[in-house]
């Protein structure tokens, strides 16, 4: 198969890590509908198919990915490859899981010479392993050895399920660079005032930022909404997630259940949300509360990573202590 525009070589062959600029700026919506029609594909929007077009936002991925030879990388839903080709370009060592099986096909096709056997090793610098599946049905953190990073264009409609199998538990990337939805990136970042049950869940694990707002536009077909780039990085040993102790796992448990039953009623006061959904006495919460420092009329949705660490602590005193 013969690359489109755009999706040829995007490093010098002197400097993988230098990134050729007359190779992106061939790449755009135009070039994207001729692959698919030559392809003979139709765009699946149930796996959530938009493909990146514009270069600008490519190289800004790139460029905060920082890829160089040997570097190993988790990439979820790889596509048309054209990330995939960049990352390859730069030498990096890519562990790709692809759902749709035409498009497995064409990144074989595509990449024949470096591709490799999703079963068989550990790619080196410049190849690729390709796993044909469904990535919620993968162990994520296992696919790789660590360390090593992931850099996607998540599938919007998993990107949640995606974010708890690569942080719940270890070896966790040592970074993240991934595409998706601006309002979904929003609340991974929100402040206290406008946390979810998900803002508390990856912040706790991680550092999150956004980078760039993506217009609509630079997919191929068009989303209804924008997207983003964000970086997450998670936490080092000894910091908030960054250990996989038995003991630690069994309190994250209990942090996340206390967190769930608080946003089932995000708008309500805290206090009458956790006599209701804990169903505990209205004492006990009442002394949780004063003993971790939070007003009993706050709302879930106004509690830091910090508040709900210091909740959980308090109840759990108060439980072991009578």
């Amino acid at each position: 198969m013969t690359a489109p525009a755009g999706q040829g070589e995007v490093a010098s062959a002197g400097n993988p890590s230098a990134l050729d600029r007359s190779a992106l700026d061939r790449l755009d919506p135009l070039a994207i509908r001729r692959l698919l029609r030559d392809e003979g594909l139709r765009t699946r929007h149930s796996l959530s198919q938009n493909f990146l077009a514009d270069p600008d936002v490519l190289e800004a991925i790139l460029v905060e990915a920082g890829a160089s030879p040997g570097d190993r990388i988790l990439e979820i839903g790889p596509g048309l490859g054209i990330l995939t080709a960049a990352l390859l370009a730069a030498g990096a060592a890519v562990t790709a899981v692809e759902l749709d099986r035409r498009l497995a096909a064409l990144l074989r096709d595509r990449f024949e010479g470096v591709v490799i056997d999703g079963a068989s090793r550990t790619p080196g610098p410049g190849e690729l392993r390709l796993i044909e599946g469904d990535a919620l049905d993968q162990d994520l953190p296992g696919l790789v050895p660590p360390p090593y990073q992931v850099v996607a264009n998540l599938p919007y409609h998993i990107t949640s399920p995606i974010l708890h199998r690569l942080l719940d538990r270890g070896p966790r990337p040592e970074r993240m660079v991934l595409m998706v939805q601006w309002e979904v990136a929003e609340r991974l970042a929100a402040p206290p005032g406008r946390m979810s049950y998900l803002s508390v869940f990856v912040q706790y694990h991680a550092r999150v930022r956004i980078a760039r707002r993506v217009p609509a536009a630079a997919f191929e077909p068009a989303p209804a909404v924008d997207s983003a780039v964000i970086i997450v990085e998670p936490h080092r040993p000894g910091s908030l997630a960054g250990t996989d102790d038995p003991a630690a796992v069994a309190a994250d448990d209990e942090l996340w259940a206390l967190v769930q039953a608080g946003f089932r009623e995000r708008r309500k006061m805290l206090h009458n949300v956790l006599v209701r959904q804990l169903g505990l006495p209205a004492v006990r919460v009442d002394a949780a509360l004063a003993a971790a420092g939070i007003d009993r009329d706050r709302r879930p949705q106004t509690l830091s990573v910090g508040e709900w660490l210091a909740l959980r602590s308090a109840l759990d005193g108060l439980r072991t202590g009578g």
